[in-house]
């Protein structure tokens, strides 16, 4: 999990703050020492690093902070507004061209993500409103062109080839083929090498005078740490990048590249890759990432997973149903599947504000368990989904032998549904009620379609 080392070593800083009723300078100065060792052990580069320690002390040693009547948490609020400050204040969009089809062109080393983060980038946008189209101008690497070709596929997104003629050809002829089939959004892969060399910069240069980018988007892989961040400035220096995406950052439990990489190079980090999925990519918010970081976890980011993976329409249904106790399992297959849409578990729990993240570690869904009580109740007739109190002896042995599971299995998920049932109609009356009010505040309506629990953990 991103910055799971930083966060640990920060709250344990921050602990001994917490214990004392009044703060000293010297107790802010020791504060800022241990932050300083786990900032460097994070792989934040030590100028970063010197600076950040140098502006919270003076901050934190003023005296507003230290007469405070809670200056422990004044503290931590100067330390995450530092954060804040050091990722780039705020989120920054993709440029988009007035002029159709506005170019993005993916540049980065090999080994980085770009062709697969690209992709998932593309169906970002489509789902923005957008029209992408892939283009392939890498023609070096094997098998790079069959490779963005399939993963387009995978997403419903065209790809543009012309085989392994000259790149800077294929990204003109990407552009003029996005203007005769109505594409509106241009994505370059461009050819990446193992190291930084002249012969890779002269041809990206080449391409970006070729078709004027409003974007030129560097693909970094978070796990090299500070040699993520020589990599930026080297093709920043030479390209003039204007944002950076940062893939394989859910591997990463150090994130010195996220905290160290526009520090360094002035360029904002506008996407983060968070998994292997297609779906797996966020816009990148500093706000949140430092929240995150601080442990104070990252509601806003998990309200809207929520509603991009739920369906809206059935949320409303299953939640009225809820209410009449009329859920089904049909209902608990929906809400069973729409979950698996939001990812990692343990990543979607650690946005959660106060859960502790060495709890968390290594949570996840059981994919097997949920697929063996998907095929159940699909082996199920829908009178029997509606109401499995008509489930016999001989109906459960057919349902067994035709999802491919036991009896035992079947008579699991029915428990298991029937404890939930149990549940929910504690929930009737003035219970839902008080809980709708406390999910409402959390914004958006809370999180839609979890009213029967979380089938499958």
């Amino acid at each position: 999990m991103a910055f799971e080392s930083l966060s640990e070593k920060l709250n344990e800083a921050f602990k001994k703050l917490r214990g004392k009723g009044r703060l000293t300078e010297n107790d802010v100065k020791e504060a800022m020492r241990e932050v300083r060792m786990a900032l460097l052990e994070a792989d934040v580069s030590y100028k970063v690093v010197r600076d950040f320690t140098k502006s919270v002390t003076a901050k934190a040693v003023g005296t507003d902070v230290l007469e405070a009547l809670n200056p422990a948490q004044m503290v931590i609020k100067i330390v995450n507004q530092e954060l804040c400050d050091l990722m780039g204040s705020e989120n920054r969009k993709l440029n988009i061209s007035s002029k159709s089809p506005s170019v993005v062109m993916l540049v980065g080393l090999q080994g980085a993500g770009k062709t697969t983060n690209g992709a998932k980038l593309a169906a970002y946008m489509r789902k923005q409103g957008k029209r992408p189209l892939l283009a392939a101008c890498d023609i070096y690497r094997p098998a790079a062109i069959k490779q963005l070709e399939t993963v387009g596929a995978q997403l419903d997104i065209p790809v543009f080839q012309m085989g392994t003629t000259n790149p800077v050809d294929i990204a003109k002829a990407a552009v003029e083929h996005a203007k005769k089939h109505g594409n509106d959004l241009v994505f370059l892969d461009t050819a990446g090498r193992l190291h930084i060399d002249a012969q890779l910069m002269d041809e990206l240069k080449n391409i970006k005078a070729a078709v004027e980018p409003a974007e030129i988007l560097l693909v970094v892989d978070a796990m090299t740490g500070q040699d993520a961040v020589s990599a930026a400035s080297a093709f920043d220096e030479a390209l003039d990048v204007t944002g950076v995406m940062l893939t394989k950052l859910d591997g990463d439990a150090r994130g010195g590249a996220a905290l160290s990489i526009t520090a360094a190079t002035g360029k904002p980090v506008k996407f983060i890759g968070v998994g292997e999925k297609l779906d797996m990519i966020e816009p990148f918010y500093p706000d949140r990432m430092a929240s995150r970081i601080l442990g104070m976890g990252d509601m806003l980011t998990l309200i809207e997973k929520a509603q991009q993976s739920f369906d809206e329409k059935k949320a409303l249904e299953a939640a009225e149903r809820l209410r009449a106790n009329r859920f089904t399992l049909s209902d608990y297959l929906d809400q069973m599947n729409q979950l698996k849409n939001m990812g990692d578990l343990e990543s979607v729990l650690s946005m959660i504000p106060g859960v502790d993240a060495k709890a968390l570690k290594g949570a996840k869904l059981d994919d097997k368990a949920m697929s063996r009580q998907e095929a159940i109740i699909l082996s199920m007739t829908q009178a029997e989904r509606e109401n499995p109190a008509i489930l016999n002896s001989s109906r459960k042995k057919r349902i067994a032998a035709g999802s491919g599971t036991t009896v035992v299995d079947v008579n699991r998920l029915v428990k298991q549904f029937e404890a939930m049932q149990q549940m929910t109609k504690q929930l009737s009356g003035k219970n839902m009620k008080k809980l709708q009010k406390k999910m409402g505040r959390m914004g958006g309506g809370g999180f839609p379609g979890f009213g029967g629990g979380f089938p499958g953990l």
